[in-house]
């Protein structure tokens, strides 16, 4: 009775509550990140040829809905093609679907992109994700469809916890994201997804917007 009780609770707390958090806070982040958005903007221009934006592939959204994910460049121009696609990169490849589809050593990673990744800078821009209705502020990890449907190969367990995960909207921010973010493997990452989305509330959301900066702050966990 308790569990089907915290389920009501987190339905109606993301049919309301939730979606005024996500636009007020958005407004509030792109204001006061305004000034680093500038910087990190003339830094990624200055610093290798290219768009600001990554040019990533889409994004598996709520319902598996895909769409396009707004990110500062940290890599060279075309990436994700040229890891999958140039013969130079065959074995990066390998190494990136052993590894949960994180690389310790990537070198395609800029100069800068080196920065931005480590404090998560590289996320701030999809605070336009949240405005558009893509993403919340707080949620499980946006994955790959070619991700995940390699990971619930490897990890075939995983399957009913994807379902569950893509049942809400994925977040810029989020429970695996202040646990240990690229040091934990897919299935203990998408199990920590499905805990979030289990005890989904306004409480566990702050608790992690109040984690965040600390984790941007000191680049805990990242790749």
């Amino acid at each position: 009775m308790k569990r089907t009780s915290s389920i009501i609770h987190g339905y109606h707390y993301q049919r309301g509550i939730k979606k005024v958090i996500d636009i007020l806070g958005s407004c509030i982040l792109l204001t006061f990140f305004f000034p680093l958005y500038l910087i990190t903007s003339v830094a990624i221009f200055l610093d290798s040829p290219g768009p600001i934006f990554a040019d990533v592939p889409e994004r598996v959204g709520q319902t598996g809905k895909k769409f396009t994910m707004f990110k500062f460049r940290s890599m060279i121009v075309h990436a994700h093609h040229l890891l999958r696609t140039d013969p130079r990169f065959k074995k990066l490849y390998e190494e990136y679907k052993k590894g949960s589809y994180k690389l310790k050593h990537d070198p395609r990673i800029t100069t800068v992109g080196k920065w931005i990744r480590k404090h998560s800078i590289d996320e701030i821009p999809q605070l336009l994700n949240v405005l558009r209705g893509e993403m919340s502020l707080v949620g499980p990890r946006a994955y790959y469809f070619d991700e995940l449907q390699h990971q619930q190969q490897e990890y075939p367990h995983t399957r009913k916890l994807v379902t569950k995960v893509l049942s809400v909207k994925p977040g810029i921010t989020g429970l695996w994201q202040v646990t240990g973010r690229s040091e934990i493997h897919f299935d203990k990452r998408i199990a920590l997804d499905a805990q979030y989305v289990d005890t989904i509330s306004l409480w566990s959301d702050l608790m992690i917007i109040i984690k965040t900066p600390w984790v941007m702050i000191t680049g805990k966990g990242a790749i």
